[in-house]
Formats: C-alpha cells, sequence, structure tokens
C-alpha cells in the first residue's frame, strides 16, 4: 500500500501499475474521472502503459480493459454528482497551486462548442476529462442523457487507450522496457489539443 501511495505522489505510472495492479489502475482512473483533486493524475499514460505491461503478460487485457471502462464510467458519475451538489461554489474558489479559474473557462469554452459530445470528447483532454462532468452536473444536463455520453466515452477512451497500448506491446519486443518513452509520446499527443487552444487564443487577441 505504500508503494502504491509513493508512487501516486511521483505520478509514476510503471510504479503505480507494478504496486497497485488491477485495483490501482481502477483507482487512479476512477479518481481522475470522479474526483477533483485527480486533475494531474496520468491517466493517458497510465492507460497505454498497462496495455503494454498486458502485451507482456503482466495483465490479462479483457479484465484490465472491463474494469478501465467500469472504473472511467464510474468516476464521471461521481463528478456528475458532485458538480450537481456542489458544483457552484467552484466558481468562487481562488486560484491556488493546484486549482485554477482557466480550468473552468477552458472546460466551459469545451461545452459551449461541442455541446453534450463534450462529455465523450473530453476524456480524451487532461484536465478538461476531470472538470468536464462536474460542469455537466452543475449546468444540469439531464443525467440519462449524461450517462449514455459518459458510457461511450468511457468505452472509447478506456479501451482505446489500453488496446492502444497492447497492440504496440504486441509489435515491439521487450516493449515493456520502453514503457517510459511510449508513454511520453503519449502524453505529448494528449496535450496537443489544449496546446492548439492556447495557440488561437493568443492568436485572436
Amino acid at each position: 500500500m505504500l508503494n502504491f501511495l509513493l508512487a501516486c505522489i511521483h505520478l509514476d505510472p510503471i510504479a503505480i501499475i507494478k504496486a497497485g495492479s488491477y485495483l490501482g489502475v481502477a483507482f487512479l482512473i476512477f479518481a481522475e474521472s470522479g474526483l477533483f483533486f485527480g486533475i494531474f493524475l496520468p491517466g493517458d499514460s497510465l492507460l497505454f502503459a498497462a496495455g503494454l505491461f498486458a502485451a507482456s503478460g503482466f495483465f490479462v487485457a479483457g479484465p484490465l480493459i472491463m474494469i478501465v471502462v467500469a472504473a472511467a464510467i464510474f468516476g464521471d458519475s461521481v463528478g456528475y454528482w458532485f458538480g450537481a451538489e456542489v458544483g457552484d461554489h467552484l466558481f468562487e474558489r481562488k486560484d491556488s497551486r493546484f486549482f485554477k479559474q482557466e480550468y473552468l473557462k477552458r472546460t466551459e469554452r469545451f461545452y459551449q462548442k461541442y455541446g453534450g459530445r463534450a462529455v465523450v470528447l473530453a476524456r480524451f483532454v487532461p484536465i478538461v476529462r476531470t472538470i468536464a462532468p462536474i460542469l455537466a452536473g452543475v449546468s444540469g444536463m439531464n443525467y440519462r442523457k449524461f450517462l449514455s455520453y459518459n458510457i461511450i466515452g468511457g468505452f472509447l477512451w478506456g479501451a482505446g487507450m489500453v488496446s492502444l497500448g497492447y497492440f504496440l506491446g504486441s509489435l515491439i519486443p521487450d516493449s515493456e522496457k520502453y514503457v517510459l518513452p511510449l508513454s511520453l509520446v503519449i502524453v505529448v499527443l494528449s496535450f496537443l489539443p489544449i496546446l492548439a487552444n492556447l495557440a488561437r487564443g493568443k492568436r485572436a487577441v
């Protein structure tokens, strides 16, 4: 347990996987999806690395995907209900080391652009992924509508990222030796939408 907590503090996907196994991965995905403090957890790189480890035999791919998808869907639902109950207070919260009002504004713009589809698309955008279900609850989105988008997004993201890691892991011999550089590539790619959005914002000023 201590090793798992230390791995989470250091945001080390490999250590998280080795120390936490299936439950550790599920908890991190749930936390990033539904708990506000999970905003900086390494969801994309964790799922990709888990897929690589599944290819090497550390995980069984089928159960891993089912656990991840369930954790993602449940996490977003918790985020929705949090937003519905107390989310309004977030708009009054001052900036801190781990929270910026800009995160809320960025996610609001995301919703304005994509509507209900934002629940699905947000899965693939760090930071927005955590805040989107909360804002869905704050805005009063119908829960059945939210849940349908939630299920689609959870499956596409959870199964997709794990499958991508598994596929590459099956192609690359001894892929577990390259988990860090491969995961770094995934992290960079996942932040590209945010960087592109910031670049467009600067050009518009």
